[in-house]
Order: structure tokens, then C-alpha cells, then sequence
């Protein structure tokens, strides 16, 4: 079974993230203070590769951060240290998927930031 995966993160004063599965309607969600909107949405999809290491089948990870997306599938620098910690850790846990892919949605078709009330 394809799982179609959802993430959102959000950073400011309410800042998390969190992501919801098309197939199961499951969903997590976790406040995190003090983090950037590009921080939200790199650890979003880390939990989602931590938490679906085992998985055989095939992932798809939807996101609305086109900044995000674009920089995990290499077709855009990574200027910040600290993101690229986050992508480095990302794509330590993407090398361990055989079928996986990461793709931007634009933020109206994401069924996570609905969940999320973002």
C-alpha cells in the first residue's frame, strides 16, 4: 500500500509541527517554541522518515514549503547552518528508502495544515 503522507510545520509564537496519513487518517502533532517555519517543516519530515523506517512500500511526503522540498531533492542551496543540520539528518534517513519521494503541493491541497489549523 502507498501511504500519501502530509506535513506542516509552522514556526513564531505558536510554532510546531506534525503530519497526517491520507490512507489510515493518522496524525501527530507537536508544539515546538522557538522555531522558524523552515525548521517546522524539516522536522516534520523527519519524524515522518523516523517513524516510517520500516515501511516496505511506497512514501509519498507532501509538503507546501517549496523552499523545503526544492532543498531536500537538490535544486536549491541550503544557506543556513542550522537547516542544513536538518537536511543532513533528513537525508541520512532518505538514503534508507528505496521508494520513497518527497514532492510541494501548493498549500490548499495540504491535508496536514487543514489538521493543523494552519
Amino acid at each position: 500500500m502507498t501511504l500519501s503522507i502530509y506535513v506542516d510545520g509552522s514556526g513564531g509564537s505558536n510554532s510546531g509541527y506534525g503530519f497526517f496519513v491520507k490512507e489510515t487518517g493518522e496524525s501527530f502533532y507537536k508544539g515546538e517554541p522557538s522555531i522558524t517555519n523552515n525548521q517546522a517543516e524539516y522536522l516534520a519530515i523527519i519524524t515522518v522518515l523516523k517513524k516510517f523506517l520500516d515501511h516496505k512500500d511506497e512514501i509519498s511526503v507532501y509538503s507546501d514549503s517549496k523552499n523545503t522540498v526544492s532543498q531536500l531533492n537538490h535544486e536549491y542551496a541550503i544557506n543556513s547552518p542550522e537547516l542544513r543540520i536538518l537536511a543532513m539528518e533528513a537525508w541520512n534517513l532518505m538514503g534508507k528508502y528505496s521508494n520513497l519521494s518527497i514532492r510541494w503541493i501548493p498549500r490548499k491541497e495540504n491535508l496536514a495544515g487543514k489538521m493543523l489549523g494552519s
